[in-house]
């Protein structure tokens, strides 16, 4: 397995803790993955604490929280594949299945980048909570185009 500290992660992954500790851990930082505190094990593996934030009106795991983790840890994986500096991602399509709920403790989701090629990604992803209750299930296409598409979004 590729080490954190050679893979292509974005700019925004920051190391958090000692980086001698294995496995190394990085956490997303941008408003919505901070929302959820999503933690990076690796790009093809995250975390999520079951607390309040998280939980919906039902008093149950919300499905949105769980969508988040799927599109998250797809994105990563994916990421880790690119070369940041000519291609960027953008999801296209996510398929899931919830299989199973939790209202506390700790989700774990991992995903696997089945086929990539110049232009698309199909990849698939499991939702388990930290006791090894699968929680859901995910298939997804994410779309890889080149970087100077976005330029026209640019903040001048």
């Amino acid at each position: 397995m590729q080490s954190l500290a050679s893979a292509a992660l974005p700019l925004a992954f920051r190391s958090m803790g000692d980086p001698a500790d294995p496995p190394p851990r990085v956490r997303f930082s941008d408003p919505v993955s901070d929302y959820f505190g999503l933690v990076f094990e690796t790009p093809e593996l995250l975390r999520m604490k079951i607390g309040p934030a998280v939980i919906n009106g039902a008093g149950i795991l919300s499905g949105v929280a769980t969508y988040a983790m799927v599109d998250y840890c797809m994105g990563s994986a994916l990421w880790a594949q690119i070369v940041p500096e000519q291609e960027r991602i953008a999801t296209v399509s996510i398929s899931i299945n919830y299989v199973q709920t939790a209202i506390e403790g700790e989700a774990l989701c991992r995903t696997t980048v089945d086929r990539r090629n110049r232009t698309l990604a199909v990849m698939r992803s499991s939702v388990e909570h930290a006791d090894g209750r699968l929680l859901a299930t995910a298939i997804g296409n994410y779309s890889i185009f080149p970087a100077r598409r976005l330029d026209k979004f640019s903040r001048k």
